[in-house]
């Protein structure tokens, strides 16, 4: 914690791997972690990629972010957790990120993939994203934008953005104290589960699921991005979980606005574009997770 934010990154050490390999079996992920050989061109880049990031974010970091860690074969892009104290509270968090998906992708590349893993294949209908224009689509920028929704996570640990996802919805006594939360979700009737605000609008939301087991078919995509645009979440992965809308929102808010980068999704159906889904921050929806996001950005950063 004595480093700079930018030059805490490392190979994870075997207890990590080891808790990986245990997560993944918890959650019924077919993946098995193992520890990575590490390129200096990579970590150069990844150092690079924290680096940029604006003052404002690296000082939120300063007291929380334990170190940035590198395994293999996760089962996604990356991973966040949370570290406690001695006493048992939420205290600080470390990230995973896998070289062995970072390795092949540029910015746009990774994003088209990941937008794309909630449908079905189908010729008919492509998606495509843009999160970079041409000349700054390269494998450090998809590496800086898949770390500021990771870092986000971490900025959100022990503090009331949103419960912990390591607590049952059932045990957090209210959700009062949580203010983006409260912008899009609430518990559903026997405390359970959380659920959207927009669940009646956005029937599809259930059906979402990234990375594993797409549920959607392709020809749906187009009515799947006209009802998001009906509630205030940022993106459609945002609208998983309460813990990535607030990551979603946060990543779309630094990289759009802060550092003045594109962002949009379009949907072709036979080669034709038919829908373009862009950033909201210009629009009412998202003002109130705007004012939130800024208001955290703007206020002094805690210490150690």
């Amino acid at each position: 914690m004595s480093l700079p934010v930018e030059k805490r990154m490392a190979a994870a050490p075997p207890e990590l791997v080891d808790f990986l390999r245990l997560d993944n079996i918890a959650q019924s992920i077919q993946n098995k972690p193992r520890a990575p050989v590490l390129a200096p061109e990579f970590m150069r880049e990844v150092m690079a990629a924290l680096d940029e990031l604006p003052t404002s974010v690296k000082s939120h970091l300063a007291a929380k972010l334990v170190g940035i860690y590198f395994i293999e074969d996760i089962g996604g892009t990356g991973f966040t957790d949370v570290v406690y104290d001695a006493s048992g509270n939420p205290v600080a968090g470390f990230v995973v990120l896998d070289p062995s998906v970072l390795l092949k992708q540029t910015a746009n590349g990774w994003a088209t993939w990941k937008e794309n893993t909630p449908f079905m294949p189908d010729a008919e209908f492509r998606l495509s994203a843009e999160i970079e224009g041409e000349s700054q689509n390269t494998r450090k920028n998809a590496i800086q934008y898949i770390l500021l929704h990771e870092l986000a996570h971490v900025i959100s640990i022990g503090g009331n953005i949103h419960p912990s996802w390591n607590v049952e919805p059932r045990d957090i006594a209210s959700l009062s104290s949580y203010p983006f939360f409260q912008l899009s979700w609430t518990r559903s009737e026997d405390r359970s589960r959380y659920v959207s605000l927009f669940d009646g609008a956005f029937a599809q939301r259930k059906d979402v699921v990234y990375y594993f087991g797409a549920r959607l078919p392709a020809k749906k995509m187009v009515g799947v991005y006209g009802s998001l645009e009906q509630t205030n979440f940022v993106t459609l992965y945002g609208a998983t979980q309460p813990g990535d809308d607030f990551a979603e929102a946060f990543a779309s808010y630094v990289h759009t606005v802060l550092m003045k980068r594109p962002f949009a999704i379009r949907i072709y159906q036979n080669e034709r574009l038919v829908k373009t889904f862009e950033a909201c921050w210009h629009q009412p929806r998202c003002a109130e997770k705007k004012r939130l996001i800024k208001q955290l950005l703007d206020a002094k950063a805690p210490t150690n």
